[in-house]
């Protein structure tokens, strides 16, 4: 009993420095050891065992204490009480060593795998935040593309506008040279008239000269 006793503070020793002290892959194996344990009937097995060891160390006090009063009342105790009494100290002080660095154990590996996911979620977190800087960025590249696109364009609209302008300048100063040219074409047109009239006038007076003249060598 001793001997296993033994045995097993020392494994649970060594697991738990292995925990403590990272050698290359050595804890995540005794990190996944120690998951499988605590599946399915892991559990239920791991509480009979350390309540069996509690029966053992309560059983184990009783006979100490048994031990010491029947001594207090000899005055003192037999060889063989001494022998049984140091027997049960040790397996005492053994199995609740054991007991003890049993629980150690329990909870640095819950605190462990705990760490362990803040890390891998810090590491998400810190993944996510470089994303979004990235994006953060492409974003600022971009406005800045479309801030000179839209300085382009107001320099386009505002060259555009100047031309519209100066265009409807000049469409106002040859509307005004149409018009008055359509004034002189009209001016010119009525002179025409005028001239023609006075042809016409002309050419009867002409005629009615010739008649005269016929009338006068008849």
């Amino acid at each position: 009993m001793i001997q296993l006793l033994f045995v097993v503070l020392f494994a649970e020793g060594v697991v738990a420095f292995l925990m403590l002290v990272k050698i290359g892959p050595l804890r995540e194996l005794v990190m996944r050891s120690l998951d499988q344990i605590k599946m399915g009937k892991g559990p239920a097995t791991v509480k009979t065992i350390a309540g069996t060891m509690s029966v053992i160390l309560l059983s184990s006090l009783m006979s100490i204490v048994k031990i010491q009063n029947k001594g207090a009342k000899l005055g003192t105790m037999s060889p063989m009480d001494q022998v049984l009494w140091r027997t049960h100290l040790l397996e005492a002080s053994l199995m609740g060593f054991t007991l003890f660095l049993g629980f150690l154990i329990d909870r640095m590996h819950h605190y462990l795998r705990k760490i362990m996911k803040l890390r891998s979620s810090v590491g998400t977190s810190k993944e996510e935040v470089e994303r979004l800087e990235k994006e953060k960025q492409q974003l600022k590249e971009k406005e800045e593309k479309a801030s000179k696109e839209t300085k382009q364009l107001q320099d386009e609209l505002s060259r555009l506008t100047e031309n519209m302008k100066r265009l409807t300048l000049e469409l106002q100063d040859k509307d005004k040279k149409v018009e008055t040219a359509e004034i002189h074409v009209a001016a010119l047109q009525k002179q025409t008239q005028d001239l023609l009239l006075e042809y016409d006038r002309l050419l009867e007076d002409n005629q009615n000269l010739q008649t005269q003249a016929l009338g006068y060598r008849c």
